[in-house]
Order: structure tokens, then sequence, then C-alpha cells
């Protein structure tokens, strides 16, 4: 939370002040409700005090907290992803905005709905150059869709409206609304405003003729569907398996997407790897390949003599659906073009790898990333919702678990680590009555590890498994493929989180949840299904 030393406000407005319930916070969060937006996550200061004295007089309103705003915006990320709608966040001014933005820039990328409300001094305050004044626009802006700012309090429903429209609308995205103090607490008339309709983008026709003509060669196998955002359910998957049937296209997913729904009976699909080698490998055979709902594939970083784009240089790009668009209404009409059925006649395109190598549940088995894999595809509950954050350690964990039982897969999907424990417990919020399952690598959960408390307050069934490897061994691969040689004693004590040791236990029990240290895979499958069998939090560390 960042410093608080916002000193109210002086005594030309004590008129407006009071615990009236006709203020500017009122019709917010009224507008708010009114546009189904029922779920704040906040982490809020003086300048919020008056929105949260509204969110008293309105129970319709979920309010949950959390304690540090990386959490607050990462939970809202997860909730959206599940719920199919934004929650808001309350945020205290910009440094608790800028504490915020780092997942912010994950549900950006993942074409999250969300409405960010941030306060501000009171606006005749400002001219004092207090402590946490800052340019909180300027902030915003580079993670949001849409920044406006209301200037008093008769603006204030307009403007949530507007931010809510422009967080729903185009297949999604982030909205933030600046509230300073008075437009806050200041009295109004208005009343709460109903957000206009989201926009969708209309399909290109001749995007679509491109893709009818790059599928024409049936059977060459040479051209790729490329899929992310509402492509990957379960119902535009089953379209998109019936047209790779009748033209012998490829499916692929991208690299990182917000939320897949795969498991039996589900249509298996690959995604692009993240080493730019095996992606590039993967890839060369393709001639043609069909965005839909998805971006053309790059490497996440430059890496010396190697190439920035995956696809082969002269493969011909075909942008059916944007991120923006209809990736559905885009397979239903693609379907209809090459004359595909509904349905495929199998979905067993990509048979589950766990199937060729068949875990040994022994307590000589150690944990490893192959082995780790292996067990959860074996351990993952019907319906279950896994958040992955994982990092190196989950590697294999993709292609392991394409016959695991049906689950919706959430990812980070902007790079900026930290996403994970926040994740889980927005999607769990979400979806009560089912079991989250977050694989978490320990560098990056110490991010967010204040999403553990927040958790456990509200007595979400989440199982976090923290997969230790105390490193960040990403990093050490890194290093490797950027060229620059082998870490020596310095660089190591910027890799390695072995001095000392974190203990996940002392941090789980500290923040109210019960947990366990396992080291063999045994162990770890004795304690996975103990968890799944109760509900709540619960918290097991599984040491590489």
């Amino acid at each position: 939370m960042a410093q608080d030393n916002d000193n109210g406000h002086n005594s030309s407005n004590t008129s407006s002040l009071g615990s009236t319930a006709n203020n500017g916070a009122d019709v917010l969060v009224d507008t708010l409700l009114a546009n189904g937006v029922d779920v704040c996550f906040a982490n809020p200061g003086t300048s919020e005090m008056h929105f949260v004295a509204a969110l008293d007089r309105k129970p319709q309103m979920r309010c949950i907290l959390g304690l540090f705003e990386g959490v607050v915006t990462g939970a809202a990320d997860g909730y959206a992803r599940m719920a199919d709608k934004p929650a808001c966040t309350l945020l205290h001014t910009g440094p608790g905005l800028a504490n915020a933005l780092a997942n912010m820039h994950n549900a950006r990328r993942a074409n999250t709905p969300m409405v960010n409300i941030v306060g501000d001094h009171a606006s005749y305050h400002l001219h004092h150059d207090a402590p946490l004044t800052s340019d909180i626009e300027s902030l915003a802006r580079p993670m949001s869709r849409w920044v406006g700012r209301a200037r008093h309090a008769n603006e204030v429903a307009r403007q949530a409206a507007e931010a809510i429209h422009q967080s729903t609308t185009l297949g999604g995205g982030v909205s933030t609304l600046i509230l300073p103090a008075d437009a806050a607490w200041s009295e109004t008339s208005t009343s709460p405003v109903h957000a206009p309709a989201p926009e969708a983008l209309e399909l290109d026709a001749s995007a679509l003729r491109a893709s009818v003509r790059a599928l024409r060669d049936r059977g060459d196998g040479k051209t790729l569907l490329m899929l992310s955002g509402r492509a990957l359910r379960e119902d535009a998957l089953l379209i998109a398996q019936a047209i790779a049937e009748r033209t012998g296209a490829h499916l692929i997913a991208q690299q990182s997407n917000a939320r897949a729904q795969r498991g039996r009976g589900r249509v298996s699909i690959e995604r692009v790897p993240y080493n730019v080698d095996a992606a590039v490998k993967l890839l060369a055979p393709y001639q043609r390949a069909i965005l839909i709902g998805a971006k053309a594939p790059v490497a996440f970083f430059a890496y010396p003599g190697k190439p920035g784009s995956m696809l082969p240089a002269d493969c011909e790009i075909t942008t059916l659906c944007p991120p923006g668009g209809d990736p559905l209404e885009a397979l239903e009409q693609l379907a209809e073009a090459v004359g595909a059925a509904r349905r495929p006649e199998s979905l067993l395109a990509l048979p589950s790898m766990a199937a060729a190598d068949k875990l040994g549940w022994s307590s000589a088995t150690p944990i490893n990333a192959l082995t780790f894999a292996q067990a959860m595809a074996e351990l993952i509950p019907d319906n279950a919702i896994v958040c992955d954050e994982s990092v190196s350690s989950g590697r294999d964990f993709f292609r392991y678990t394409m016959q695991a039982a049906p689950h919706d897969y959430l990812q980070i999907t902007g790079g900026a680590i930290g996403n994970g424990i926040p994740l889980a417990t927005g999607a769990a919020v979400a979806c009560p009555d089912r079991k989250v399952v977050l694989m978490q690598a320990d560098g990056s959960g110490m991010y967010t590890l204040q999403g553990l408390w927040t958790q456990a307050r509200e007595q979400l069934d989440v199982l976090n498994i923290i997969i230790a490897n105390r490193s960040y061994a990403i990093l050490r691969g890194e290093f490797k493929s950027v060229g620059a040689g082998e870490p020596g004693r310095n660089a190591s004590r910027m890799l390695d989180l072995d001095n000392p040791a974190i203990d996940w236990l002392a941090i789980a029990r500290g923040c109210g949840m019960e947990a366990v240290r396992v080291s063999h895979i045994a162990a770890l499958g004795d304690a996975v299904r103990a968890a799944l069998g109760r509900k709540g939090p619960f918290l097991i560390e599984a040491v590489l």
C-alpha cells in the first residue's frame, strides 16, 4: 500500500462532506452494479474512503481486500477470465496504481475486461503537490485501453459507464477511471448510467476469402490455423477441428493464452513453444498461417543469431480474426465456406504424451519437470481450473495433459511474473464450486505471495502447488541462450534462491493456511489427493 499523506479537505468544502447516500461514490457503485460489475478487489487509502463508505451501503458488491496492489489487479484478471465479465479494482493514487501495473500488463495481453478505480487527491488539493501527488494518467495509459478522470460528482456515472463499455468492447480490455476525492464525496443528483452494448469487429470479407484460398489445397499439410482467445473454448475448438479434418490444416495455439478448455473429450491442440529453436523447428513446414484471435508468433526476446519471428520468412499470413474480434463467428463462417461439418469426426488428433510414459508412483522417483507433468496428468480433477505460472518447471505440462480430466487452463500472458497466486485467487472467486489448482514457481511466487492471505481470508478453494527449485531456473537458461556463457559467482548470486532457502510452509501458515512439504513423487501424489478431498485453501511445497 502506498504511504498515505492525503490531508483531507479545506473549510470551503465541508458542506459537501458527510455520509450522504447520494454522492459521487454512491452513484459510481450503483453504476457498476447496474452493469453487472459486482466484485471489487481493493487496496484503498484515504482518498478512497468515501468509495469504501459507499461499499458499506451496497451489500450487493462483494469486497475483497488484497495486501498488495499487484494481487488486486492479478485477481481481477483471473476473475474476469472465468466469469467473462469485469471486476472492478480500487487503488490508492499513483503509487498504488504503479504497484499494480505488472499484472495490468498481463491482463492487457489477455484482453481481460477490468475496471480500475484509482483515487486521487481532491481537485483543489493538487496544487499543493502533496507527497502522493503524481501524474496518474501517464502511469495508467500504457497498460490501459481507456483512461478517464471524473472531474466532479455529476460526471462520475457517465465516466464509469464509459469505463465499463471500454473494458467489455472489442474483445475486452483494461479501463482506468481516476476518482478525485471531492468527486467521490460531493453530492449529486445524477442516476446510475447503463453502459452501451459492447462492440465487435465485423469479419473482413477479404480476409475470409484469403483464408479459404489458403485452405484450398486440401491435404498438403502446410496450412496452419493459429488460435487464441475465445477460439480456445470447447465449442470453437470443435469447429476448428472440423475445419482441419476437412482441409488438412493443422491446429496450434498461440504461446500465451488467457484461457483454454482442454482434457479428455475435448480437442487436443499443441501450442507454440517458448524456446525459439523448438518453435522455429515446429513451424518450419508451414507455408500458410491463418490467425484466429491470435497474433503471429514471435520470440519473447532477441537472441544473437536467432530470428525474431517464429514462422518461416516466406510464410503467407492471413489475419481472419484479430484479438479484438469474434473468433467463434470467424470459425463458423470459415467452416461454412470450406464445407466443414459443425463437429469433427474424431477428438484424438493428438494423443496424451503421458500414455507413452507411465509414471511410477514411488518414493524413489524424484520430482522434476517431467515427473511433475506426468503426475499432474493423473491428478487433475474433473472440471478443475488449472492456473499455471510454473515457468521452467512446467514446460512439459501442456503436452502431457492433453488427455487429463477436462479442465480450464489459465496461464500468464504478458510475461510479467507474479501473476499465478493472484490469478488463482480471482478464478476461485468467480467459480466457487470448482477446484482451482495453481502450479507456481517459487521465484515468481514471491512477487505476490500476499495473495495467500486473501485466499485464507475468503476461504477460497485453491490448491497452491509451489514448485521449489530454489532458483530463477529460467534465467539460467536465458543466460545461456543469449550467449553470456556460464554464470560465475556474482551472476549465480543473481539466479539462486537457496541461501537462505525460502520456507513456504512458514509463509503459508503465517497467512492462515495449512501447508506440507514433499520431496518425491509418491508424497506429492498423496498430498495432492488429500488436498483435493477437502474444501478451502491449501499449499504444497514440491521440492525439486
